[in-house]
């Protein structure tokens, strides 16, 4: 979850949406986001909406404790289903991120997804993730996961050269992720995906292509794989401005993302997402495709952002001030915008194009069209999508995809 969060309009005390907001949600996919704020250290280049126990330390007291994190989260949960009523909807994905999910007890873990169960129901083949640190988890830890009825497991592996884990602050060591996949394997976990981060100062391509040799080994059906992003604030930008380590660059990142592509497709994975490859279409992650596509998702936790029918909003970050909105039976939400039919067309360009089907022409306006048409000349959008009326970003146009889509949404 981003650490800071947008301006908007004030949450209703009772978490009230306008009423329009659940029309035809019955054609629509819900699922739960479930946010864990707490981190045994900070990593250099996060920018997330997390907590080390210091950074807590005098701040929120009991109330921003993980000890009784997984009771509140169930709050919030109950109150969703007061304020999404009788909507008989069971939830279809359920994603626990962070933060570093796995610091809590698996049970804990559990209890949430209980709530969920409780109060809406999962729907039958329910996807379940969790993201893991590779060093928050033994197979005991992974078992009871599985047994609480998680399927899908995530792990931060980032790299697996030590000299990048230490300039992301990364407490793993080499080789970790890998056992933590086969232990994931052993425990019953179906689907496992490995997280990669490419452009690390001193990363070389070898160093790359090592922690992709790394990742195929291991054996997860699924692999994330993003461009380092250096943002404002973090240690990892400090010391860039210092001097201590080179900024980033683009055209390393696009040869980065090209030896990605040429290694993860000869060995069986395809990108169904820009930054996304798995083995099959069951082995992708489901959950993000609810919010790439714009189905319904409730985001329960500090700073957790929701979206149903049209309607955004955000909880507030402190996991004390979070905590205490819900003991007092208000919402924990900071803000809120419901969005115009231009804000959500405008939105499914930006998340449809990433997908290997593209986004209808339909969705774009003359300009819009007048930019498609140089793109496809150009050889950014593949041709047969675009004779049949859709906008699929050829391999060049997944490198520029951002530019692509800034043309396209005019």
């Amino acid at each position: 979850m981003p650490s800071v969060l947008p301006d908007g309009e004030p949450m209703p005390e009772d978490g009230a949406l306008p009423r329009h907001a659940l029309d035809g949600s019955g054609q629509r996919p819900l699922g739960f986001y479930l946010h864990v704020p707490y981190c045994a250290t900070r990593c250099g280049y996060c920018d997330f909406n997390t907590y080390t126990a210091s950074e807590l330390r005098g701040s929120g007291g009991a109330l921003a404790s993980r000890d009784n994190y997984a009771e509140t989260v169930a709050d919030e949960i109950r109150l969703a289903r007061k304020v999404l009523g009788d909507d008989p909807r069971p939830v279809e994905t359920v994603f626990v991120g962070g933060g570093t999910p796995t610091l809590l007890p698996a049970a804990d873990l559990g209890r949430m997804l209980a709530a969920i169960r409780d109060e809406f129901g999962l729907a039958e083949g329910a996807e379940v993730t969790t993201e893991a640190n590779p060093d928050s988890v033994d197979p005991r830890y992974l078992e009871e996961l599985r047994a609480a009825g998680f399927n899908r497991v995530s792990f931060g592996m980032q790299s697996a050269r030590q000299h990048v884990l230490k300039i992301l602050d990364r407490t793993h060591t080499p080789g970790r992720p890998e056992a933590c996949v086969a232990e994931a394997h052993a425990a019953g976990f179906e689907h496992v995906n490995l997280d990669l981060i490419y452009g690390t100062p001193g990363e070389s391509d070898d160093d790359w292509r090592a922690s992709l040799d790394a990742v195929l080994g291991a054996g997860p059906d699924h692999v994330s794989a993003y461009a380092l992003i250096v943002e404002e604030g973090t240690q990892l930008a400090r010391r860039i401005r210092r001097g201590e380590v080179p900024m980033t660059d683009d055209d390393v990142h696009a040869d980065r993302y090209l030896i990605a592509e040429e290694m993860l497709s000869g060995a069986g994975f395809s990108w169904y997402e820009v930054s996304n490859w798995a083995t099959s279409a069951a082995a992708r992650c489901r959950h993000n495709e609810l919010y790439w596509r714009g189905a319904d998702w409730w985001g329960a936790g500090p700073g957790a952002h929701s979206h149903v029918g049209g309607v955004r909003w955000w909880n507030v970050k402190h996991p004390g001030a979070y905590a205490q909105a819900l003991a007092e039976g208000r919402s924990p939400g900071a803000g809120r915008e419901v969005l115009a039919d231009e804000d959500r067309r405008v939105e499914r360009i930006l998340l449809e194009l990433r997908l290997e089907e593209g986004c209808p022409l339909s969705l774009l306006k003359p300009a819009g069209a007048a930019a498609a048409a140089r793109a496809r000349a150009e050889g950014l959008l593949q041709a047969g999508p675009y004779e049949a009326g859709r906008a699929v970003l050829t391999l060049r146009g997944r490198l520029l995809a951002d530019a692509v889509v800034r043309d396209l949404v005019d």
